[in-house]
């Protein structure tokens, strides 16, 4: 007669407790599955997130190359507006080429009651002359700016003045090789939001803070936003004493533009 084996003997179904056990180890790893594909998600999609938090590495790269893009689109349009307080403010518009580190434009101050002085500004990384529109003068400022003679600059070097470290800010912006997305990480670079602006999306950066500049946790006073492909298209400051910071706006390359030298300040 042949012996039944272990194999040929039919299994008692289930009791209540193994099929328990069972469940139990299914809906554990269906958690697990659940977890891992929340963690994927969140990875993904992390610059959507709202709130203040540190950049990520493609953040950082994205902010280190905002200069050089910037550069390489020179001479590029772009308005300075900025509070000289007591209801005073002033307004910049002209064009800057980063290769030269000029920039030139119109300026406009403006009061509670209307326009107070108006003119040209040019600019460059030691400072800036102002002069009156030639009479009879038409076209964008830089066409203007070379009608006035030498002497027709008043010159100086740059003050604390709004107007001055919104100018020295600008010239500073353009960089012909991209800063360390390392360093701006670890310098406090953070990710503040993500705006939309002229049907562009735009993450809205605060800056790395400088060295002693800043204590740990405080922010940079400088705000970029910059777009998927590293392009910068605002810069705000903030200033001491002021509750409206200056806003720097970039309107892309002008390749009509061509910036005169600098007689405001060289001999």
């Amino acid at each position: 007669m042949a012996r039944k084996t272990k194999a040929d003997t039919p299994e008692a179904p289930p009791g209540p407790g193994r099929r328990r056990a069972f469940w139990l180890r299914s809906l554990a790893a269906l958690a697990v599955c659940a977890a891992a594909a929340g963690a994927l998600v969140a990875q993904r999609f992390v610059s959507d997130e709202p709130g203040e938090r540190p950049v990520t590495v493609d953040e950082a790269s994205r902010l280190a190359l905002s200069r050089l893009t910037l550069f390489q689109a020179s001479p590029v349009a772009v308005t300075l507006t900025a509070s000289e307080g007591g209801g005073v403010g002033v307004r910049v518009e002209g064009v800057v080429d980063y290769r030269t580190r000029r920039g030139t434009g119109r300026y406009q101050v403006t009061g509670a009651n209307g326009p107070l002085d108006h003119g040209l500004v040019v600019w460059d990384a030691g400072g800036l002359g102002l002069a009156p529109e030639p009479a009879g003068a038409d076209g964008p400022a830089w066409q203007q700016a070379e009608h006035v003679p030498r002497q027709g600059w008043s010159p100086r070097t740059y003050t604390a003045d709004p107007l001055d470290a919104g100018l020295q800010l600008i010239v500073q912006l353009g960089a012909d090789r991209p800063d360390n997305p390392l360093l701006l990480a670890q310098s406090g670079a953070r990710r503040l939001g993500r705006d939309r602006l002229d049907g562009r999306e735009y993450d809205r950066f605060s800056g790395p803070r400088a060295q002693g500049a800043a204590p740990d946790g405080e922010r940079s006073p400088l705000t970029y936003w910059v777009d998927e492909d590293g392009t910068l298209r605002r810069v705000t400051m903030r200033m001491p004493g002021l509750g409206t910071p200056s806003t720097v706006e970039f309107g892309g390359h002008d390749d009509t533009a061509r910036l005169p030298e600098a007689p405001w300040l060289t001999g």
